[in-house]
Parts: structure tokens; sequence; C-alpha cells
């Protein structure tokens, strides 16, 4: 398999799915896939993978926090 698809998108796939199931950071499956952070930022872009959990109840939480320090 690892020939069929070459190294680098291996490295790319294996990065991006470590960083959907939260089994590593941002910044070490950019590490794993070898690229710099604002490549691989493009690259979960382009593949749309969902990495950021926040659940609806921490962000209501958060947005009256917010809106209570700028009143």
């Amino acid at each position: 398999m690892i020939l069929e698809i070459g190294i680098s998108e291996w490295r790319k796939r294996t990065a991006l799915e470590l960083l959907r199931d939260g089994r590593v950071t941002f910044v070490k499956a950019a590490k794993l896939a070898k690229m710099d952070i604002w490549d691989f930022a493009d690259l979960v872009k382009d593949r749309r993978v969902e990495w950021v959990r926040f659940p609806a109840a921490d962000l209501e939480e958060e947005v009256r926090k917010t809106a209570k320090a700028t009143n």
C-alpha cells in the first residue's frame, strides 16, 4: 500500500488520521507529515479534516463570559 501512494502521501494521511482521532497535537501531526504548520494547515483545510472539538455547552459559556467581559 505504501508503495502505491508514496511515502509522502502516506505520512500525510497518517498524520491527518491521528490528528482527527485526537491522538496527536496539530504541531506533532505537521511534524509527522514532514510539513511546516502553515502548509499542514492548508492540507487539513483542503482535506476537510475536523480536528477541533468544542462542545456546544462550552462554547455557549465562552460566549457568555466574553459578552460579560466586554459590557
